[in-house]
């Protein structure tokens, strides 16, 4: 009986391995297909508006392409995690704003209106008409300065974490407790930072996180600080800020005619709050605004898993 039964398990275990190694290749091609299929990011540089901009691109699909305009401290690069989440049906588009990155760092041009002035040139250069645009402060300022300046051509907006200035009570926000640095421009400041770049963003990326310790990763805080070190680089940066006193201006005018697109505003609890989404109301008719629980002004590091299904979803609705 005991030979029999060992006779039996022997076809029955040849049988079992062979079928773990039937299966084994099919793991391993679903493995591989699902990697073939996810959306390469690739680095580009164009002449646009007269500047050389860099700007990464990936996925393609009849849907509305997206911009995506990064903030302060940081670049394209902090929309790596989105853009893959996005390009399965629609070209993604994320540059470097003027000053920034691997875009051109030239003497003036840092106002928003003339900043959204070069995105829209870019996104004409690629061929496009109508684009989806998302921008994280800074880099909101420069969105909601394309959509107002081309209404017609922008299906809808996303404002993240930060504000407009010129718009409302504007010189109440949060982030004017820092005041210092929107001044913090001219020889002097660029020779205090020179070699130390890096020190001088950590204030931002720790004290505007709800918590320092889970704000802009490690790897992000070496590329950014790195990036910003560039010849011209910290001066551009500092432009931004030197561009408020017109931005604000630019701004209270564009207030004027409220934005038809539909607009998401997200705003991190611990930092710009209610304001920003008070703010979106003023300047456009129909406005979705959600704080991110928990999250400082770092909301695609802080918070990634309520901020990126929030954009996803908004971004991949059907046009109005």
């Amino acid at each position: 009986m005991n030979a029999f039964i060992t006779r039996l398990a022997l076809p029955l275990t040849t049988l079992l391995l062979a079928g773990i190694a039937s299966v084994a290749p099919l793991h391993a091609n679903a493995a591989a297909g699902s990697a073939a299929q996810a959306p390469t990011i690739q680095d580009h540089t164009a002449t646009a508006n007269g500047v050389s901009l860099h700007y990464l691109q990936a996925g393609q699909g009849s849907d509305t392409p997206v911009v995506l305009l990064h903030g302060y401290a940081e670049t394209s690069r902090m929309w790596r995690p989105l853009i893959t989440q996005l390009a399965d049906r629609r070209v993604v588009i994320a540059p470097d704003l003027r000053g920034a990155g691997g875009s051109a760092k030239p003497a003036s041009g840092y106002d928003k209106k003339t900043l959204a002035q070069d995105i829209h040139a870019l996104v004409h250069s690629l061929g496009h008409q109508k684009v989806k645009i998302v921008g994280h402060d800074i880099g909101l300022m420069v969105a909601y300065a394309y959509a107002a300046q081309y209404p017609a051509e922008v299906e809808s907006i996303v404002l993240m974490d930060a504000f407009l200035p010129g718009v409302g009570d504007w010189t109440t926000v949060w982030l004017l407790r820092d005041l210092w640095h929107f001044h913090f421009h001219g020889e002097v400041p660029l020779k205090l930072v020179e070699g130390r770049e890096r020190t001088y963003f950590e204030h931002f990326w720790n004290d505007f996180a709800a918590d320092p310790k889970h704000s802009v990763p490690e790897a992000d805080r070496r590329f950014y600080a790195k990036a910003y070190a560039q010849p011209g680089g910290m001066r551009a940066g500092f432009e931004y800020f030197k561009a408020f006193e017109q931005d604000a201006r630019d701004f209270a005018g564009f207030a004027q005619t409220k934005l038809p697109m539909p607009m998401l505003v997200l705003a991190g609890e611990k930092a710009s709050g209610e304001f920003l989404i008070q703010q979106g109301r003023l300047v456009a008719t129909q406005v979705d605004g959600r704080v991110i629980k928990g999250s400082g002004h770092w909301l695609m590091e802080e918070a990634p898993e309520q901020t990126i299904p929030a954009l996803v979803e908004f971004i991949n609705r059907p046009a109005p």
